[in-house]
């Protein structure tokens, strides 16, 4: 079961760190911040598609992730 548990959070971790690599940044460096404006415009479009679900896969491995280590650690 030890095992089982450690593989599956070895899996979680690395799918986290995937789709977290995957995700833009919050700003856009320089051209964010020279077209602030228009991305507060076109920034409610974006946060529909496909950052939306990237930020709610994030939250659902995250707390798979807290989850699946704390019982890995109380039946180690």
């Amino acid at each position: 079961m030890a095992t089982a548990g450690t593989v599956f959070l070895i899996v979680i971790s690395i799918l986290l760190i995937v789709i977290i690599l995957l995700q833009q940044g919050r700003s856009a460096g320089l051209s964010g911040a020279i077209t602030g404006g228009a991305e507060q415009l076109f920034g409610k479009q974006k946060a529909r598609g496909i950052e939306a679900v990237m930020q709610r896969i994030t939250a659902v491995l995250a707390t798979l992730f807290f989850i699946v280590a704390f019982l890995v650690a109380y039946f180690l």
